[in-house]
């Protein structure tokens, strides 16, 4: 099992120390990362946090998967590995059509 956590469906105005203090219930955490939006930094809803021990990770997810925060469920579980996208990182773009003419970047007006 791994000590790394996903943590989901919190409230927006959850912060890491908020998280921080509810972890250490069940042992000592080492990290607490909240994934927030580029654009506005409001939270996103969920985080991953990083227990000391696998037994403490256990613990964790047992004790607050479910749990209630600000009226929501939280969802505790083991965190995944980034999936690895296919196509080697083009963005999803295909290649061909078009003639190779670059787009103005002005209006035509």
């Amino acid at each position: 099992m791994s000590r790394k956590l996903y943590v989901g469906n919190f409230p927006y105005e959850t912060g890491e120390q908020e998280l921080q203090d509810l972890f250490s219930r069940a042992g000592t955490v080492e990290s607490v990362k909240v994934m927030r939006d580029m654009a506005t930094g409001r939270a996103r809803g969920f985080a991953f946090v990083e227990m000391s021990t696998d037994d403490e990770a256990q613990k964790a997810i047992t004790e607050l998967n479910d749990y209630q925060m600000g009226g929501r469920g939280l969802t505790v579980n083991e965190a995944r590995p980034k999936p690895a996208y296919a196509g080697g990182g083009g963005g999803g773009r295909g290649f061909g059509g078009g003639g190779g003419e670059r787009r103005r970047s002005e209006p035509r007006w």
